[in-house]
């Protein structure tokens, strides 16, 4: 099921057309007060959300969206022209943006794209990594820093995964917007060093092992390196 919150009539009609002529279910909502029930009640696979909308509006539903659940992908819906909105999205937690007017295929598109990025791969579909106080349990997506949870957002858990899988190899800034954001660096104005930064801090001692490399990107060092 995919959430859109849209208060333009016409836009949400036509998306979820769009949507479910693809195959997928869909219901529109006009403002946050419509949406918050029915997104208790059940979880979506995705949300679009519109960031000017009456009410409460978008960044807000964002971070609460954020707070309940940091695993559903998000991707906002901006008819503004300024680089704020969209980064300031994306720094909280969005994993994506289009701007309006936009395409419908090219929304598919994204969408389609954002899922395939939320899903847990099948390498990893079992199992778990442990270093030292660091646990990650691939098939829940859970991660732990000694026996307390770290809640991370789809993004910082993104993150994370690639760190462990090139474990001791510097990383380049472009190759992790491109892998995690789908993004070229041009487009990215301080979104990645957010994220590194509130990585770090849920995981404690641990976030010391996401080292920065000066003018090329980060690197991850485990316990046995």
């Amino acid at each position: 099921m995919i959430y859109i919150l849209e208060d333009d009539e016409s836009i949400r009609k036509l998306v979820i057309y769009a949507l479910e002529t693809q195959g997928f279910e869909a219901a529109g909502f006009e403002n946050a007060e419509k949406f918050w029930k029915p997104f208790h009640d059940k979880k979506p696979e995705l949300v679009l959300l519109d960031i000017m909308l009456p009410g409460e509006d978008g960044l807000s539903v964002l971070k609460k969206i954020r707070k309940e659940d940091g695993k559903i992908p998000v991707i906002m819906l901006t008819a503004k022209s300024t680089e704020y909105d969209k980064v300031t999205g994306l720094d909280m937690g969005a994993d994506d943006y289009v701007s309006k007017p936009f395409g419908i295929m090219e929304l598919i598109s994204r969408i389609k794209a954002v899922l395939r990025r939320s899903e847990v791969k099948p390498s990893q579909s079992a199992g778990e990594y442990v270093s030292g106080k660091l646990k990650v349990s691939w098939d829940k997506r859970e991660v732990y820093v000694g026996d307390e949870a770290a809640m991370l957002t789809l993004k910082e858990y993104e993150l994370l995964r690639m760190f462990i899988e090139n474990s001791g190899v510097v990383i380049e800034r472009e190759k992790l917007l491109q892998k995690v954001w789908g993004i070229e660096a041009e487009r990215e104005n301080r979104t990645l060093d957010v994220h590194i930064r509130t990585l770090r801090s849920k995981l404690k001692d641990v976030g010391e092992r996401i080292q920065t490399v000066r003018g090329v990107g980060y690197k991850y060092i485990g316990e046995d390196q």
